[in-house]
């Protein structure tokens, strides 16, 4: 896809990926970028700088992604990219809160859903359609130090595939992105952890990753070029692959938690 001349809606667009990706899309022409956020003061900053436009939403409610999309579409115009980009992270294990299990869910995970729900009938009607939806190398391998993050970041990865598999005939186009460590306020405090082994890189780095990526129409953006290697071993050998992150959990399993 060509961003030029494109309507583009980027969640999370206050900070962080979210605010770089409006700003390249912006930068590589869209007609018009729509920056929306919880944080509607920071997704208005965002849209100002770029010529955007700025609207309010909490991905994790079902009813705000679809007025979102209905807004969009009645007062700026067809959707052609849809970036699912807003999430969270909690560190903890099984012993996580069902409440915060569920919140961590809606937010990474039935977000993407709700977009799909109510974008893609409408992109097929009319030929076709982008969706980029960020989950993270935790999804295609996992993390250190946080279940929630790790199963729902899975959970993201497999519904882009299924989204990719079920409507690539109808041209609805799918990315998923699957950085490692990003500057961000998500990863602030986090420096020193294991997804910060193979460096931690600028919002602008991986907004540029995701825009090649969408201008040559393939599944999967990696930032991080290691985790393609590392998949290869988790499939290659899945034992040796958790003797390794077992490793990995002993030596940053405890920092991540706060505990050292």
């Amino acid at each position: 896809m060509d961003i030029k001349d494109k309507i583009v809606v980027v969640t999370g667009a206050a900070s962080g990926i979210g605010a770089a990706l409006a700003q390249r899309f912006a930068q590589a022409g869209a007609k018009c970028v729509v920056c929306a956020d919880l944080n509607l003061a920071g997704a208005e900053k965002v849209a100002e700088e770029i010529g955007g436009v700025a609207m309010g939403c909490n991905v994790g409610i079902e009813a705000e992604i679809a007025s979102l999309i209905d807004k969009v579409e009645a007062e700026i115009g067809p959707i052609d990219l849809f970036c699912s980009n807003a999430g969270i992270l909690m560190i903890g294990g099984v012993e996580v809160p069902n409440d915060d299990w569920q919140r961590i869910w809606d937010i990474n995970v039935m977000a993407h859903v709700w977009a799909a729900r109510h974008l893609v009938p409408r992109m097929t009607a009319r030929g076709g359609g982008y969706l980029l939806n960020t989950a993270s190398a935790a999804g295609l391998l996992n993390q250190v130090g946080s279940a929630p993050y790790g199963v729902t970041k899975h959970a993201a990865v497999g519904l882009a595939e299924w989204l990719a598999l079920t409507y690539g005939d109808q041209g609805i186009k799918v990315s998923v992105l699957c950085p490692q460590a990003v500057r961000s306020e998500m990863t602030r405090g986090h420096e020193e952890g294991v997804a910060a082994m193979d460096g931690m890189l600028a919002p602008e780095v991986v907004a540029e990753a995701c825009l090649k990526t969408i201008e040559a129409e393939t599944f999967l953006v990696l930032p991080h070029p290691e985790v393609l290697d590392y998949m290869r071993l988790k499939t290659a050998d899945y034992d040796r692959w958790i003797g390794g992150m077992r490793k990995l959990n002993r030596r940053f399993g405890g920092r991540v938690e706060g505990k050292s």
